[in-house]
């Protein structure tokens, strides 16, 4: 796992040893392709992309991370893009770290390579600090400001970094960081496991996107429980305003 360059309170609380060297995580790291993202090889010679729009995605269990990608990744194949797209759990179940890598466009590997990426979306803010090498000055980043106390820090001496100085981290590697309460967000849109959507409207909002709005609402009726619908058409919504009304 890459290591950060941050200030003293983020050094402690991210990089010390529990959080990147936990035998437990370590072992339990898993990379597979999805399956249903295995017929879109067929589509990468005709991409529309020459170059591909990389995507890194990234939380903790139960937030809906994977969800999110395939919504992401069937809508790119709807609009005959080439996807390849990987996923590392590491206790998911108990709240460990989750991530997930997509690349639309002309790309026979999902890996993106530090300072690559073009969109970061994460959806706790220690996890958007982890994943900050990925970024570069043009990279857009939406986080969540809405906190999860990792287990390595609850049971240490090391408290968790103040939000402003997170965000400071940030802004250090990019210049178009967007911080949007995605918890409060989802509440007030119906559910707050409505989150993910909030989030995957704020990536839909970001100019360069690669997919159109109407494949991705498309993709989240085709996958989201249609009961949940209305929700999560509704937490979308107001993701994608909040990132739209807020870019330069």
């Amino acid at each position: 796992m890459d290591k950060c360059n941050c200030n003293n309170n983020l050094n402690s609380a991210q990089c010390g040893k529990s959080e990147f060297k936990n035998d437990n995580i370590n072992n339990s790291l898993n990379y597979k392709p999805l399956d249903k993202f295995q017929d879109s090889k067929t589509i990468l010679n005709s991409s529309t992309y020459e170059s591909p729009y990389n995507i890194y995605i990234c939380g903790v269990g139960g937030q809906g991370i994977i969800k999110t990608s395939i919504v992401i990744g069937e809508a790119a194949i709807s609009g005959e893009n080439g996807v390849v797209m990987s996923e590392i759990h590491g206790m998911a179940q108990r709240g460990g770290v989750v991530s997930t890598e997509l690349k639309i466009g002309n790309s026979k590997s999902s890996i993106i390579e530090e300072g690559k990426s073009d969109l970061l979306l994460a959806f706790e803010p220690l996890e958007a600090v982890r994943a900050a090498p990925k970024a570069n000055k043009n990279t857009a980043i939406i986080f969540n400001t809405s906190s999860i106390m990792p287990f390595n820090i609850s049971a240490s001496e090391n408290p968790y970094p103040e939000l402003s100085d997170i965000i400071e981290n940030l802004e250090s590697k990019s210049n178009h960081v967007f911080a949007l309460d995605a918890e409060k967000i989802a509440k007030k849109a119906g559910h707050i496991l409505s989150l993910n959507m909030v989030m995957l409207g704020a990536t839909t909002a970001v100019k360069g996107f690669p997919i159109k709005k109407e494949l991705i609402l498309d993709s989240m009726r085709n996958n989201l429980p249609e009961k949940s619908i209305p929700i999560n058409m509704k937490a979308f919504e107001e993701g994608f305003e909040f990132v739209k009304s807020n870019i330069d």
